[in-house]
């Protein structure tokens, strides 16, 4: 039966809209299940509300009626107890009413499941029988198991309709899909869609510009792909058995159908490109297939979708090249990758939005860095149809606004002004440093990664780099950078801040930054090959780095070098020692070369119990919040799911930071936190309290941060820390945070912290 649930679920999610799914799917069941009536009730517009929305039994005029309250009968039940309700004597039952999906005759047994995606009752599903009689345990099974995924497809169709709404604004309604904050500010610009093209169903529509380019390079991929087929299966005969081969025979004659290409041209020259014309012939043929009675044809779907997936690849390694960039570029896609904003050109980003992630993913450490808005978690998926279309995304309110109004893209556009107001006192004090009321300084440093970072830091009050992430000259290439260009990069930076100190963090790739000439498949990349595992595991690569950067440092001596995701002891002295190894080769070939203070990031676990250890082998170590939460909380930080659960304020995370610093002073060893929450005005305040040296911090933060500590003495922020670390939930450190920065007298203003979390209490900044 489980082959059945998802032949339904295929059907259900072809549908165009919510109406149409639900069709389909009370149609479909019945002809799995000895069943005598079927019906789906969704959720009302106000509480306690369930409406008809599809049954294969009720009267025409019944759709659409509402049930509340008492009236909701047997379903309120299975709303009340949030489980599986099974009623073998159902007319027996105080709640029992001859019900409206049932076209008002007598049925006996009563089975309801709640339909629930991500923790929210969508409705429950409905199903009679005219006597007493039990279910099978399969037939329970398969209830159970399809209801979870229709949950789903009616959680994604019931989004469709809004959609479209949103892009045609009808009305002139100014509709908005909401998301969860990556990144504050507001951005105007035109949607380009994100091309996932090895995902069929992923493939956007797309107006083809040039007919005959698309039709030349859809047939080019054709036959690229038979020529590559007809190889494979040369190649193989003898090797593997006869009935293998003839898999290969049977793409190349499916891809020889004239029906696959015609159809495909002919959707072409309606207008679509072809990548999107291949997408519904596919569609088109395989669901033909999946409706055979026949096993084996029912079979060949499959073939067709795989065969669609590889043509889909040749296609776009065509078109990857050729792709051109709006002058004020929205991204859009299921899940933006740094990849993805490293091919537009510099200049052209305005925001970011993505289906996926959370607000302490790496695209919004990314987004922040480079002061662009990014909303992620969308309640409703980014369609097809936004391709090219005027958005605004207010990453303020994590909202997402497609072709809006006039009236409302004059308000936003009065958003994209400096959003802090300061007071003439403020304004006559924002040169000054980060210097608390009793007259402790405390460091501010900026967070950068790409080339377009270095000027504004280094023309800000920042007093160095505190991070400076190389992994973005790694990942917005085709292939490894050698040593030159990597000197020339680190030179450029180190000259541009002498003799400010630029802490430079050695390749940190793995986890949700993968390069895309070097593949690593991992079943679980945030627990794999990630940071200092990744360089000790290919020194050749490594070494190539340090040169690098020992050579950029000399005659300049202010590069401080981290490793990153470091957990044992073990991986800090083999990194020192190839250190020390990449120096002598240098001083060996006659190279200039100076070596640098060297520093360790916590993010790890392991890596907090093993601080002493590590303080007595290095000069400073640098707290990375971001994945020190998401590891010490079990949360991923990039799963939007569990983003409530990801919080650096919580009590666990914070004895940690504690706990490091601590034992890094008892070895005289620095410490600096790098992580988001540095550049938080609340949290800033509470890691001074706690003891930390230094913070480094996007640039966007430095004034509200400094605005902060200016308004606190030392030894209130230590109270308020002490305070802070005695709690047992993160909601409660945020309330005493909130209190202190109001009592402070600062601005009222939404922490990112708060925005993140979605907290209601609000923080107070600058």
């Amino acid at each position: 039966m489980l082959a059945d649930s998802r032949e339904i679920i295929r059907e259900v999610s072809t549908a165009s809209n919510l109406d149409e799914a639900l069709a389909i799917f009370a149609t479909r069941v019945k002809d799995y299940l000895p069943i005598d009536a079927f019906a789906i009730y969704l959720i009302g517009a106000e509480a306690g509300q369930y409406v008809l929305k599809a049954s294969d039994t009720a009267r025409p005029e019944a759709k659409g009626q509402v049930c509340s309250g008492a009236e909701a009968g047997l379903m309120g039940l299975v709303s009340k107890h949030r489980e599986l309700v099974f009623l073998n004597n159902a007319s027996a039952h105080p709640r029992y009413a001859p019900a409206a999906e049932t076209g008002g005759q007598p049925f006996d047994t009563f089975l309801g499941i709640l339909l629930i995606h991500h923790h929210q009752v969508l409705g429950v599903l409905v199903v009679w029988k005219r006597v007493c009689h039990q279910f099978e345990k399969n037939e329970l099974s398969f209830l159970v198991s399809i209801a979870a995924q229709f949950a789903k497809a009616v959680y994604d169709a019931s989004n469709v309709d809004p959609v479209v709404e949103l892009v045609h604004n009808e009305a002139g309604k100014n509709t908005y899909i909401q998301g969860i904050q990556a990144a504050s500010g507001v951005a105007i610009g035109t949607a380009t869609l994100i091309d996932r093209l090895a995902k069929l169903e992923s493939v956007p529509d797309r107006r083809a510009e040039d007919i005959n380019a698309q039709e030349v390079a859809f047939r080019a991929a054709v036959l690229a792909i038979q020529a590559e087929l007809g190889a494979s299966s040369e190649r193989l005969n003898g090797v593997v058995p006869k009935e293998v081969c003839e898999l290969f025979e049977v793409y190349i004659m499916l891809l020889g159908d004239d029906s696959l290409v015609a159809d495909t041209l002919t959707r072409i020259r309606a207008g679509n490109w072809a990548p999107g014309s291949w997408r519904d012939t596919i569609s088109e043929h395989a669901q033909a297939f999946d409706r055979m009675e026949d096993p084996y044809l029912r079979a060949r779907g499959e073939d067709i979708r795989e065969l669609g997936t590889r043509v889909l690849i040749q296609l776009q390694l065509g078109f990857k090249a050729s792709r051109l960039y709006p002058e004020r570029c929205i991204l859009v896609g299921d899940a933006v990758s740094i990849q993805d904003i490293a091919l537009v050109p510099t200049g052209r980003l305005a925001g970011v939005v993505s289906a996926e992630g959370s607000a302490f993913s790496h695209i919004a450490v990314l987004s922040n860095a480079l002061g662009i808005p990014a909303v992620v978690s969308l309640s409703s998926p980014p369609v097809c149809i936004v391709e090219g279309a005027t958005v605004a995304v207010d990453g303020d309110n994590a909202r997402i606004y497609v072709n809006p109004s006039l009236a409302l893209l004059n308000s936003l556009k009065e958003q994209i002004e400096p959003q802090i107001a300061l007071s003439p006192a403020q304004i006559k004090d924002r040169d000054l440093p980060a210097q608390t009321l009793d007259g402790v300084r405390l460091p501010l440093h900026a967070n950068i990664g790409l080339d377009s970072d270095i000027d504004p830091a280094r023309n800000s009050e920042a007093e160095g780099v505190g991070l400076y992430r190389t992994e973005y000259q790694f990942l917005s290439r085709d292939i490894f950078p050698g040593e030159e260009e990597q000197y020339q990069c680190y030179r450029r930076l180190l000259e541009g801040f002498a003799p400010r100190s630029v802490t430079i963090r050695t390749l940190d790739v793995g986890g949700d930054k993968t390069l895309s000439y070097f593949p690593m498949e991992e079943d679980n990349p945030f627990l794999g090959v990630r940071g200092i595992r990744f360089s000790l595991a290919y020194p050749q690569i490594f070494m190539i780095q340090l040169r690098a950067l020992l050579r950029a440092n000399a005659g300049l001596e202010n590069l401080q070098i981290l490793f990153p995701m470091v957990a044992k002891v073990m991986e800090v002295d083999e990194a020192l020692g190839l250190l020390a190894r990449a120096h002598r080769e240098l001083l060996e070939e006659g190279q200039p070369a100076a070596k640098p203070k060297v520093g360790v990031m916590i993010e790890v676990p392991s890596a907090v119990f093993l601080t002493k250890s590590f303080a007595t082998r290095v000069d400073f170590l640098s707290i990375g919040t971001n994945d020190l939460t998401q590891y010490i909380l079990a949360a991923d930080r990039t799963n939007a799911r569990v983003m409530t659960a990801n919080d650096a304020l919580h009590p666990a995370v914070l004895n940690a930071i504690s706990m490091i610093i601590r034992d890094a002073h008892a070895q005289d060893t620095s410490v600096t936190v790098c992580g988001e929450v540095a550049g938080d005005p609340a949290g800033a305040v509470l890691l001074l309290g706690i003891g930390v040296d230094a913070l480094s911090m996007n640039l966007a933060n430095f004034e509200r941060v400094k605005l902060v500590i200016r308004a606190f003495t030392l030894k209130r922020a230590r109270a308020l820390a002490n305070q802070a670390l005695r709690q047992e939930d993160e909601r409660l450190v945020r309330g005493l945070l909130n209190n202190a920065l109001k009592g402070s007298g600062v601005k009222k203003h939404r922490s990112s912290l708060d925005a993140r979390t979605g907290s209601d209490a609000g923080a107070f900044a600058g």
